[in-house]
């Protein structure tokens, strides 16, 4: 159904809260799209990627105190924010503080790239929804997100008992590419790691209202909820095209990790180690 839906129309809410009630959603109050990236079958027979320790999700923002004790009580204690500060500041979301959990701003994109004129070119890009626009946007991500993404690389290489949660204001574009290079480092199938991308949609739904808000004050978007709507569609195919760009632009997973990240094989040899369980581990 997910990859079928065209994602502009508001999903049934009884299928939305029995999708989220179940994994690989987790339940934090106050945090939108919160997935475990743990329990994916690999391509070494009888291993899976390790449960309750690579988290993604929309912004935490707005996290209550409760989802907060659920947060440390799942272990999460580092926080790796991928947002700009003029993103945070242009929709009044700053870094929550969370006793005992540390946040580390980890942004994609640096400052400059939020000038009116490049957000411009990007909402035009995300307005049109198709694959090839997504396509230029994500090869964007991978240009400018290296560092970043080197730094969660680095805490798996380094804390494999440390579960953590990465993040970016919906959950869905540059925590989608991580998310795919942690699975794809793993070796998880293209299969289920775009099956991991569609799930967006059904996890930024509760968030739905409050995102087409932000996005009705922009220029672009202000007559054309549709346009809106395009620009959070997260589908099947956009992440299987993803997996062709990054074979045919930048040599696959291992050669981009390493080009942008300056991670060794030894390191992707210990992060592919730190990221997989025996299938019948409950870690």
């Amino acid at each position: 159904m997910i990859a079928k839906d065209s994602g502009l129309e508001p999903l049934d809410p009884a299928y939305v809260a029995d999708v989220l009630s179940r994994p690989p959603f987790v339940q934090i109050p106050g945090v939108c799209n919160v997935r475990d990236l743990g329990s994916y079958p690999t391509a070494t027979p009888d291993v899976v990627t390790k449960p309750g320790y690579a988290y993604r999700s929309a912004e935490l923002s707005g996290i209550t105190e409760e989802g907060a004790r659920k947060m440390v009580s799942l272990g999460i204690l580092t926080v790796f924010d991928l947002r700009s500060d003029p993103e945070m500041r242009k929709y009044s979301s700053p870094i929550p503080t969370i006793e005992g959990v540390q946040v580390v701003h980890t942004p994609v994109f640096k400052s400059e790239d939020y000038s009116p004129e490049k957000l411009a070119k990007r909402f035009e890009l995300y307005a049109t929804g198709t694959t090839e626009a997504f396509m230029i946007l994500y090869s964007q991500i991978l240009e400018h997100g290296g560092p970043a993404f080197g730094t969660i690389l680095r805490h798996v290489r380094d804390k494999p008992n440390s579960p953590f949660i990465f993040h970016c204001t919906a959950g869905k574009d540059r925590t989608g590419i991580i998310a795919a290079i942690l699975l794809k480092l793993a070796g998880v199938d293209n299969h289920f790691i775009s099956q991991d991308y569609s799930l967006t949609r059904v996890g930024r739904e509760p968030d739905r209202a409050k995102v087409l808000g932000r996005l009705m004050k922009e220029p672009l978007f202000a007559a054309n909820s549709e346009a809106a709507m395009r620009m959070l569609t997260s589908r099947y195919e956009t992440m299987r095209a993803f997996f062709n760009l990054l074979e045919e632009k930048y040599g696959g997973v291992e050669t981009y990790v390493k080009t942008y990240t300056e991670l060794t094989d030894e390191d992707l040899k210990n992060i592919r180690s730190n990221l997989v369980v025996p299938a019948k581990s409950r870690m």
